[in-house]
Protein backbone atom coordinates (compact mmCIF):
# COMPACT_ATOMS: atom_id res chain seq x y z
CA UNK A 1 0.00 0.00 0.00
CA UNK A 2 1.51 3.22 -1.16
CA UNK A 3 2.23 6.28 0.96
CA UNK A 4 -0.14 8.66 -1.26
CA UNK A 5 -3.09 6.77 0.02
CA UNK A 6 -5.86 9.61 0.69
CA UNK A 7 -6.26 10.54 4.15
CA UNK A 8 -10.00 9.65 4.24
CA UNK A 9 -9.87 6.36 2.07
CA UNK A 10 -7.06 5.16 5.22
CA UNK A 11 -9.07 6.24 8.12
CA UNK A 12 -12.07 4.32 6.20
CA UNK A 13 -9.85 1.57 5.87
CA UNK A 14 -8.91 2.06 9.87
CA UNK A 15 -12.44 1.43 10.81
CA UNK A 16 -13.21 -1.19 8.49
CA UNK A 17 -10.26 -3.35 10.71
CA UNK A 18 -11.86 -1.63 13.66
CA UNK A 19 -15.36 -3.08 13.49
CA UNK A 20 -14.07 -6.87 12.60
CA UNK A 21 -11.34 -7.14 14.92
CA UNK A 22 -12.23 -4.34 17.80
CA UNK A 23 -8.84 -3.37 18.47
CA UNK A 24 -6.36 -1.95 16.15
CA UNK A 25 -2.20 -1.30 16.42
CA UNK A 26 -0.05 1.05 14.88
CA UNK A 27 2.77 -0.58 14.28
CA UNK A 28 0.12 -2.92 12.61
CA UNK A 29 -1.49 -0.16 11.02
CA UNK A 30 1.70 1.53 9.66
CA UNK A 31 2.99 -2.39 7.76
CA UNK A 32 -0.49 -2.63 6.27
CA UNK A 33 -0.88 0.85 5.11
CA UNK A 34 2.91 1.33 3.96
CA UNK A 35 2.87 4.76 6.54
CA UNK A 36 4.85 5.89 8.88
CA UNK A 37 3.72 5.42 12.56
CA UNK A 38 3.14 8.67 13.21
CA UNK A 39 0.70 9.39 10.16
CA UNK A 40 -1.11 6.66 11.91
CA UNK A 41 -1.18 7.83 15.27
CA UNK A 42 -2.68 11.05 13.97
CA UNK A 43 -4.89 9.45 11.90
CA UNK A 44 -6.09 7.44 15.11
CA UNK A 45 -6.24 10.75 17.34
CA UNK A 46 -8.35 12.28 14.65
CA UNK A 47 -10.96 9.24 14.87
CA UNK A 48 -11.03 9.49 18.51
CA UNK A 49 -11.70 13.15 18.23
CA UNK A 50 -14.90 11.98 16.79
CA UNK A 51 -16.06 9.17 19.08
CA UNK A 52 -15.25 6.47 16.56
CA UNK A 53 -12.36 4.69 18.82
CA UNK A 54 -10.51 4.78 22.04
CA UNK A 55 -6.70 5.54 21.87
CA UNK A 56 -5.04 2.58 24.41
CA UNK A 57 -1.24 2.08 24.30
CA UNK A 58 -0.12 1.53 21.08
CA UNK A 59 -2.96 1.34 19.16
CA UNK A 60 -6.77 2.23 19.77
CA UNK A 61 -10.01 -0.11 20.65
CA UNK A 62 -13.86 0.66 19.36
CA UNK A 63 -15.95 2.82 21.37
CA UNK A 64 -19.44 1.79 23.06
CA UNK A 65 -20.67 4.33 20.94
CA UNK A 66 -19.62 2.84 17.21
CA UNK A 67 -20.54 -0.46 18.28
CA UNK A 68 -23.96 0.25 19.01
CA UNK A 69 -24.44 1.74 15.41
CA UNK A 70 -23.56 -1.57 13.82
CA UNK A 71 -26.37 -3.99 13.23
CA UNK A 72 -26.96 -7.89 14.72
CA UNK A 73 -25.66 -9.74 12.54
CA UNK A 74 -22.14 -7.24 12.62
CA UNK A 75 -22.63 -7.14 16.57
CA UNK A 76 -22.42 -11.11 16.83
CA UNK A 77 -19.01 -10.79 15.60
CA UNK A 78 -17.59 -8.73 17.78
CA UNK A 79 -16.10 -10.40 20.66
CA UNK A 80 -18.20 -13.52 19.88
CA UNK A 81 -15.51 -16.00 21.73
CA UNK A 82 -15.91 -13.92 25.40
CA UNK A 83 -19.95 -13.88 24.30
CA UNK A 84 -19.74 -17.73 23.96
CA UNK A 85 -17.53 -18.43 27.12
CA UNK A 86 -20.39 -16.27 29.07
CA UNK A 87 -22.86 -18.36 27.57
CA UNK A 88 -21.52 -21.33 27.99
CA UNK A 89 -20.77 -20.56 31.81
CA UNK A 90 -24.72 -19.55 31.86
CA UNK A 91 -25.90 -23.07 32.06
CA UNK A 92 -24.58 -23.76 35.03
CA UNK A 93 -27.64 -22.12 36.92
CA UNK A 94 -30.25 -23.41 34.87
CA UNK A 95 -32.82 -26.82 35.26
CA UNK A 96 -34.61 -28.40 33.16
CA UNK A 97 -38.10 -27.38 33.30
CA UNK A 98 -36.98 -23.71 34.15
CA UNK A 99 -39.48 -20.90 32.62
CA UNK A 100 -37.08 -18.29 31.67
CA UNK A 101 -37.30 -14.64 29.94
CA UNK A 102 -34.47 -13.91 27.50
CA UNK A 103 -34.23 -10.54 26.36
CA UNK A 104 -32.80 -9.54 23.00
CA UNK A 105 -28.64 -9.19 22.45
CA UNK A 106 -26.28 -10.74 21.33
CA UNK A 107 -24.57 -12.40 24.09
CA UNK A 108 -28.12 -13.98 25.37
CA UNK A 109 -28.32 -14.94 21.31
CA UNK A 110 -25.66 -17.03 21.92
CA UNK A 111 -26.62 -18.21 25.70
CA UNK A 112 -30.02 -19.27 23.59
CA UNK A 113 -27.45 -21.66 21.45
CA UNK A 114 -26.30 -23.38 24.74
CA UNK A 115 -29.83 -24.07 26.20
CA UNK A 116 -30.68 -26.70 23.46
CA UNK A 117 -29.50 -29.30 25.55
CA UNK A 118 -32.35 -29.11 28.62
CA UNK A 119 -35.57 -30.27 28.51
CA UNK A 120 -38.89 -28.82 28.72
CA UNK A 121 -37.85 -25.11 29.31
CA UNK A 122 -40.28 -22.61 28.79
CA UNK A 123 -38.96 -19.52 27.28
CA UNK A 124 -40.69 -15.83 26.61
CA UNK A 125 -38.44 -13.38 24.83
CA UNK A 126 -38.38 -10.21 22.80
CA UNK A 127 -36.07 -11.43 20.48
CA UNK A 128 -36.32 -12.65 17.30
CA UNK A 129 -33.33 -14.50 16.89
CA UNK A 130 -33.68 -16.31 20.17
CA UNK A 131 -37.50 -17.12 18.98
CA UNK A 132 -36.54 -18.46 15.67
CA UNK A 133 -33.04 -20.87 17.41
CA UNK A 134 -35.37 -22.35 20.04
CA UNK A 135 -38.91 -22.79 18.70
CA UNK A 136 -37.91 -25.90 17.32
CA UNK A 137 -36.91 -28.07 20.12
CA UNK A 138 -38.68 -30.84 21.29
CA UNK A 139 -40.79 -30.06 24.34
CA UNK A 140 -39.98 -26.38 24.52
CA UNK A 141 -42.60 -23.51 24.83
CA UNK A 142 -41.65 -20.40 22.99
CA UNK A 143 -43.23 -17.08 23.24
CA UNK A 144 -42.20 -14.36 21.29
CA UNK A 145 -43.62 -11.41 22.65
CA UNK A 146 -45.79 -9.46 20.28
CA UNK A 147 -45.45 -5.44 19.78
CA UNK A 148 -43.47 -3.63 17.31
CA UNK A 149 -39.91 -4.57 15.94
CA UNK A 150 -36.84 -2.79 15.70
CA UNK A 151 -35.71 -4.64 12.30
CA UNK A 152 -32.17 -3.39 12.96
CA UNK A 153 -31.16 -5.38 16.08
CA UNK A 154 -34.31 -7.65 16.16
CA UNK A 155 -36.79 -7.99 18.73
CA UNK A 156 -39.98 -6.59 19.93
CA UNK A 157 -41.09 -4.06 22.10
CA UNK A 158 -43.97 -1.55 23.22
CA UNK A 159 -47.20 -1.36 24.98
CA UNK A 160 -48.23 -4.97 23.54
CA UNK A 161 -45.25 -6.85 24.37
CA UNK A 162 -45.35 -5.39 28.19
CA UNK A 163 -49.19 -6.65 28.65
CA UNK A 164 -47.98 -10.09 27.14
CA UNK A 165 -45.19 -9.84 29.67
CA UNK A 166 -47.22 -9.01 32.73
CA UNK A 167 -49.12 -12.30 32.18
CA UNK A 168 -45.95 -14.52 32.85
CA UNK A 169 -43.61 -15.26 35.97
CA UNK A 170 -40.74 -16.95 35.80
CA UNK A 171 -37.82 -18.56 37.45
CA UNK A 172 -35.08 -16.79 35.70
CA UNK A 173 -34.56 -14.24 33.56
CA UNK A 174 -31.05 -13.93 31.21
CA UNK A 175 -30.14 -10.02 30.54
CA UNK A 176 -28.06 -8.67 28.29
CA UNK A 177 -27.54 -5.23 29.00
CA UNK A 178 -25.08 -2.61 27.66
CA UNK A 179 -23.13 -1.07 30.95
CA UNK A 180 -23.01 -2.45 34.63
CA UNK A 181 -21.26 0.14 36.60
CA UNK A 182 -22.10 -0.13 40.66
CA UNK A 183 -22.71 3.63 40.80
CA UNK A 184 -25.00 4.12 37.42
CA UNK A 185 -26.77 0.48 37.51
CA UNK A 186 -27.74 -1.63 34.23
CA UNK A 187 -28.32 0.16 31.62
CA UNK A 188 -29.12 0.09 27.83
CA UNK A 189 -28.76 2.14 24.50
CA UNK A 190 -31.95 1.10 23.48
CA UNK A 191 -34.50 3.20 25.49
CA UNK A 192 -37.56 1.18 23.74
CA UNK A 193 -36.25 -1.66 25.40
CA UNK A 194 -35.80 -0.66 28.78
CA UNK A 195 -38.83 -0.88 30.30
CA UNK A 196 -39.07 -4.51 28.85
CA UNK A 197 -36.22 -5.64 30.45
CA UNK A 198 -37.28 -3.61 33.90
CA UNK A 199 -40.46 -5.88 33.82
CA UNK A 200 -38.73 -8.78 33.22
CA UNK A 201 -36.18 -8.32 36.28
CA UNK A 202 -39.48 -7.54 38.83
CA UNK A 203 -41.30 -10.87 37.47
CA UNK A 204 -38.24 -13.23 37.90
CA UNK A 205 -36.85 -14.87 41.19
CA UNK A 206 -33.49 -14.70 40.20
CA UNK A 207 -31.94 -12.16 37.49
CA UNK A 208 -28.91 -13.27 35.85
CA UNK A 209 -26.93 -10.56 33.66
CA UNK A 210 -24.78 -11.84 30.73
CA UNK A 211 -21.94 -8.62 29.79
CA UNK A 212 -18.98 -9.22 28.37
CA UNK A 213 -16.02 -7.74 29.71
CA UNK A 214 -16.39 -3.92 27.74
CA UNK A 215 -19.70 -3.61 29.85
CA UNK A 216 -18.33 -3.75 33.16
CA UNK A 217 -17.68 -0.66 34.56
CA UNK A 218 -19.41 1.47 31.46
CA UNK A 219 -22.67 3.57 30.99
CA UNK A 220 -24.97 3.50 29.01
CA UNK A 221 -28.03 5.97 27.35
CA UNK A 222 -31.18 4.36 30.01
CA UNK A 223 -30.71 3.22 33.57
CA UNK A 224 -33.09 -0.50 33.48
CA UNK A 225 -32.32 -0.90 37.00
CA UNK A 226 -30.37 -0.82 40.16
CA UNK A 227 -27.19 -3.29 39.63
CA UNK A 228 -28.31 -5.10 43.02
CA UNK A 229 -31.15 -6.07 41.29
CA UNK A 230 -28.96 -8.72 39.79
CA UNK A 231 -28.61 -12.16 41.20
CA UNK A 232 -25.51 -13.50 39.18
CA UNK A 233 -22.79 -11.24 36.92
CA UNK A 234 -21.88 -13.48 34.44
CA UNK A 235 -18.55 -12.04 32.88
CA UNK A 236 -15.27 -12.22 31.36
CA UNK A 237 -11.90 -12.97 33.53
CA UNK A 238 -10.44 -9.68 31.54
CA UNK A 239 -13.11 -7.34 33.33
CA UNK A 240 -11.48 -4.93 35.27
CA UNK A 241 -10.87 -6.67 39.27
CA UNK A 242 -11.90 -3.40 40.68
CA UNK A 243 -15.17 -2.68 39.65
CA UNK A 244 -16.16 -6.35 39.69
CA UNK A 245 -15.03 -6.04 44.05
CA UNK A 246 -17.25 -3.14 43.92
CA UNK A 247 -20.26 -5.10 42.23
CA UNK A 248 -19.56 -8.38 44.37
CA UNK A 249 -20.05 -6.10 48.24
CA UNK A 250 -23.60 -5.22 46.58
CA UNK A 251 -24.38 -8.64 46.85
CA UNK A 252 -23.88 -10.24 43.78
CA UNK A 253 -22.62 -13.42 42.71
CA UNK A 254 -20.02 -12.91 40.50
CA UNK A 255 -19.07 -16.26 37.57
CA UNK A 256 -15.85 -15.12 35.15
CA UNK A 257 -15.66 -17.63 32.48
Amino acid sequence: MSEGLKLDDRRDRIMEILNRTGKVRVAELSQTFGTSEVTIRNDLSELEKNGYLERIPGGAVQTMRNYYNMDLQQRKNENMQEKQSIASAVVSLVNDGDTIFINAGTTTYFTALELKTFKNLKIITNSIAVAMELTNIPYYHVQLLGGSINPQYSFTYGDLALKELSKFKADKVILSVDGVCPQSGLTTYHAEEAELSKTMIERSRTTIVVADYTKIGHESFLKIADVSAASYLVTNKRANLSILEDIKDLGICIITD
